[in-house]
């Protein structure tokens, strides 16, 4: 049992944790600013088209009430929350581009060297020179 409770601890003292938790509380308070942005600002100018509210639209069916407009509100809401998600993580992954320095690649193994007596160059593994027959 302890083991399982310290391997709790480390799985919360992760800073991925954190910063998911972080993540959640900001995504909730931004949920209520688009809210608002979708209820004060652009439901009443589509309201406008439809001159009546837009989440009060309805369509009557066998005496069930299918409220449309809500349902287009809860779209929008989506569509305007993905989209600015969409913005900010690819300016977060611009930013880690920018931040990352080239890797430079490893140069590979010689496969060749220069024979010291005729300075030609010859294979790495030969112990004899095709040139001038010296041996190494």
């Amino acid at each position: 049992m302890k083991k399982f409770f310290s391997e709790f601890k480390e799985f919360i003292n992760r800073g991925n944790v954190v910063d998911m938790a972080v993540g959640v509380m900001i995504g909730a308070a931004f949920k209520g600013i688009v809210d608002s942005l979708v209820n004060d600002i652009i439901s009443p100018i589509i309201g406008l088209v439809f001159q009546k509210d837009f989440s009060a639209l309805s369509i009557p069916l066998f005496g069930v009430e299918l409220k449309y407009g809500a349902f287009l509100k809860a779209v929008l809401n989506f569509l305007i929350n993905a989209f600015v998600l969409f913005c900010i993580v690819k300016l977060i992954n611009n930013l880690h581009k920018i931040g990352k320095k080239p890797v430079a690649e490893e140069p590979a193994a010689p496969t060749t060297k220069v024979c010291p007596y005729c300075c030609n160059e010859i294979a790495i593994e030969a112990t004899r020179c095709p040139h001038c027959t010296s041996e190494l």
